[in-house]
């Protein structure tokens, strides 16, 4: 094996530069693709992150985790689709955040199991219930990444659905001063009734006040998308298109 590599010491840093520099490429191109195309990026990732896992779930015969796939995607694309109609459905912006909150709490909670699997595995508590090594090291990782996975993968789902939402919603008017205006029991997002106060913990979605003193229920990762729509849509002054692009265009235009 040394006889044939002989004499390519030259062809082998040649090969780990081109590596390094293709990888710092690859990083910079990355990073001004996000910074100057958010929207079609975050469409991207999300896409290969959403479907590359098919391919090797049916290579590799995973049929759990291909089961778990195909239940959260075709729920996934449910909502999705309600939360991208025009006109949006009253009752679609709390359809969404339940499902996405419900999915997070899940997700946050397969995590912490796993991480603790893992833990004691290492530390060896899983001789006192007679589980093998491999087996509870596998179970932890396993857990942990069907906590990470579909966690993120939601989160990304729950900012698209958010920004596609906030651009319908009816807070924004190409002119003058949007004309909608609602009580401190309705939410600012769908105009639905609120159930559970600012200050109560909600088991299926909570409730925050704005610096506007407009309340919304909203799960915790889907608030940080929708606050800053909110707040410029809600907000006195000139009415400022609902996106993260900044687009000028008229109300009915889909993000």
């Amino acid at each position: 094996m040394h006889a044939k590599h002989r004499g390519h010491e030259a062809m082998h840093a040649e090969m780990v530069l081109i590596l390094i520099a293709t990888l710092v490429v690859a990083q910079l191109l990355l990073v001004q693709w996000k910074q100057r195309h958010p929207r079609s990026y975050n469409m991207v990732t999300l896409f290969q992150m959403w479907v590359v896992p098919l391919y090797f779930t049916v290579k590799l015969h995973w049929w759990r985790f291909l089961g778990i796939w195909v239940f959260f995607s075709a729920v996934t694309a449910f909502v999705t689709f309600r939360a991208t109609r025009k006109p949006l459905v009253q009752t679609t912006p709390r359809l969404v955040y339940k499902w996405f909150l419900l999915i997070y709490k899940i997700s946050y909670a397969i995590g912490i199991v796993g991480y603790m699997a893992v833990m004691f595995t290492l530390f060896g508590l899983n001789l006192l219930f007679r589980i093998k090594p491999e087996d509870g090291m596998d179970f932890g990782i396993s857990l942990l990444f069907y906590g990470l996975y579909y966690g993120v993968l939601e989160r990304d789902f729950a900012e698209m659905c958010a920004d596609y939402m906030a651009s319908t919603i009816g807070f924004y008017s190409a002119c003058g001063m949007p004309t909608k205006h609602l009580s401190e029991s309705v939410c600012a997002v769908c105009g639905q009734p609120i159930f559970v106060d600012v200050n109560e913990e909600g088991i299926i979605e909570n409730t925050y006040r704005l610096s506007c003193n407009h309340v919304y229920p909203s799960t915790g990762h889907t608030r940080l998308a929708t606050d800053s729509h909110l707040r410029r849509s809600l907000a006195p002054g000139p009415p400022i298109a609902p996106n993260t692009q900044q687009l000028t265009q008229q109300d009915n235009l889909i993000i």
